[in-house]
């Protein structure tokens, strides 16, 4: 059995026929009085034959040498009615009718001579069974000359419909090929568009390029003709300071490039919020889009979501003045090419976000170096240079006076040892081996020696092993730094009796770590520092802000002038806790 998409035409006109006849034939018979139980039996294998072949015609079904046994059924039909009937004294002697429409339809005008001759023949010996005298040459020449003129007559009306029903057959294949060439053509051509847009994403980490060679892509992938994709418009549309920004464009006004989206109502949060394309009627009406005038002649558009993982960057937004353009196949390729270009933004965006921290962290080092560098001028450097100078106002009272060139000399050797434990606190601030070893509560409590020792500066740890306990290795590191920080402002700048550092969970919290660092000090007016924080030298601030950050934690600091300060970092201990944390913080 054999199939195809494009309908057997041939077949239908054979089937049409056929139930013609049948339906003529059962006509013929009972206004002749001949339709008995036997006819309607006879009649009943046609009628059944007819229906099978039309359930195959109807799905594009066909049997395998379907002509031979069509024709063969119609021949054998044909000559058991004209026996059973009477023959040419019958009501139906014009039963040959049937075969010749078939063997016309299948085999045209070679056939019909084939077929007339023999049918004539079994015709003359079925009469010659029903009746001798029926050989007689004028019953003869009529049964001859009737087949031959129906065989004509059937084939003059015939071939010429047999012609054009192979002329649409042949149109049919002819453009279903050529449907199928444009469709593979179409696709080698979003292929080969997408293939340059995945070579650009790759080769690139440019945001601008990125932006631009998805919209372009987005374009170009649509097989629209020039005349369609010119009255197109797109935008890729970015989020920047909680708002979309139009960041690359396709023939949108440049008044309108200025316009910021809040993305809280119509098809733009609609979208977002749903995380799925949207189309949309009459862009011009949407509540947030009305706002441009690039959408006044534009008659469908489509939002498409720029969303990673929980990341929403924005949105990429095309619109078309014919309302039928954006179909579910062209639906779909702007769905695969929002999906590349959200990937390609993200990188871009790390990329970007990688820029800065490399000059965040070069920043840092430069600070680090010239803290390192004020600390030795105004500490070991200077007890150095008076080392030296008191050396040599010794070596001048030795030669006067023995007695007090040795107080001099116990003096200096204060002063050097001192010398010596400032080097060695700043060493142990810039790596301290005590915390890689023992710990965070060990470090802090080395470090609080050391500034009693060395500055008489009492500070005073409180910690929650518990809590302690929970904070990872680079958690603790960051944890000293921001202590070491914030106690160093105090001793410098806040003339502080007290400071004291409590590392515990706050209220009714389990999954949260806070750090206190609390002093009784000056204090200060929190916004005005904060306000001219770009114009001082130093980056205190800054610094605890930034390692808050690397423990994805929360900073506040509370302080009044004369009544101390109080610095409280919280440090979230799993992403559910960072989630709420930082969602409380907006």
């Amino acid at each position: 059995m054999r199939n195809a998409e494009i309908p057997y035409l041939a077949d239908w006109y054979a089937i049409s026929l056929r139930w013609i006849m049948i339906i003529g034939l059962t006509i013929s018979l009972g206004l002749g009085s001949n339709l008995n139980l036997l006819m309607v039996g006879v009649l009943s294998v046609p009628i059944f034959w007819n229906g099978f072949v039309s359930a195959l015609a109807i799905f594009n079904h066909r049997l395998n040498h379907h002509r031979i046994i069509n024709l063969s059924i119609d021949v054998l039909f044909a000559a058991v009615l004209f026996y059973l009937s009477g023959g040419m004294s019958g009501g139906v002697w014009w039963v040959a009718l049937l075969p010749i429409f078939t063997t016309t339809v299948y085999y045209e005008v070679r056939g019909a001579l084939i077929l007339t001759p023999t049918l004539s023949l079994i015709q003359i010996g079925m009469s010659y069974l029903i009746s001798p005298r029926l050989l007689e040459p004028l019953p003869l020449a009529i049964l001859l000359g009737v087949n031959f003129l129906l065989a004509g007559a059937v084939t003059a009306i015939t071939l010429p419909l047999i012609n054009h029903l192979r002329v649409t057959y042949q149109s049919q294949v002819t453009n279903r090929k050529d449907s199928e060439r444009r469709a593979q053509r179409l696709e080698r051509d979003r292929m080969r568009v997408l293939f340059s847009m995945i070579e650009t994403f790759s080769s690139t980490l440019q945001y601008q390029k990125v932006l631009e060679t998805a919209l372009e892509t987005g374009v170009a992938a649509l097989g629209a003709n020039s005349n369609e994709t010119n009255q197109m418009v797109g935008a890729v549309m970015l989020f920047d300071d909680g708002k979309l920004e139009i960041k690359a464009n396709r023939h949108i006004h440049s008044r309108d490039l200025k316009i910021r989206f809040p993305a809280e109502q119509g098809v733009l949060s609609e979208t977002l919020k749903n995380g799925e394309y949207c189309l949309l009627n009459e862009p011009a009406k949407d509540p947030e889009l009305c706002q441009m005038t690039s959408m006044d002649e534009q008659k469908v558009g489509l939002c498409l979501p720029l969303i990673r993982g929980m990341n929403a960057y924005g949105i990429m937004f095309f619109a078309h003045q014919r309302p039928d353009f954006f179909t579910q196949d062209r639906i779909e390729v702007l769905q695969m090419i929002s999906n590349q270009a959200v990937i390609a933004i993200q990188n871009a965006r790390l990329y970007q976000d990688l820029a800065i921290e490399k000059e965040r962290i070069i920043q840092s080092q430069e600070e680090a170096q010239k803290k390192l560098a004020r600390e030795l001028h105004d500490g070991p450097t200077q007890s150095v240079a008076a080392i030296a100078m008191r050396l040599s106002i010794a070596r001048k009272i030795l030669e006067r006076s023995p007695e007090e060139a040795l107080e001099e000399l116990v003096r200096i050797e204060d002063l050097a040892r001192r010398t010596s434990h400032e080097i060695r606190h700043m060493l142990f601030t810039l790596r301290p081996l005590v915390l890689e070893t023992e710990g965070l509560v060990p470090a802090l409590n080395t470090m609080a020696d050391k500034l009693r020792d060395l500055y008489q500066q009492n500070v005073v740890i409180e910690a929650d092993s518990l809590v302690v306990d929970r904070l990872d290795s680079s958690c603790q590191t960051v944890v000293f730094y921001l202590v070491e920080e914030a106690v160093n402002n105090a001793r410098k700048h806040a003339d502080a009796g007290e400071i004291r550092v409590r590392i515990k969970y706050p209220a009714n919290e389990n999954c949260i770590a806070m750090l206190e660092i609390i002093d009784n000090g000056l204090g200060f007016d929190v916004q005005s520092i904060l306000g001219s924080y770009d114009r001082r030298g130093s980056l205190g601030m800054v610094n605890l802000r930034e390692r808050t950050d690397l423990v994805n934690g929360l900073l506040k600091i509370d302080s009044i002038p004369g009544k101390g300060t109080r610095i409280r970092v919280l440090i979230p201990l799993s992403e559910e806790a960072a989630d709420r944390l930082h969602r409380g913080k907006n």
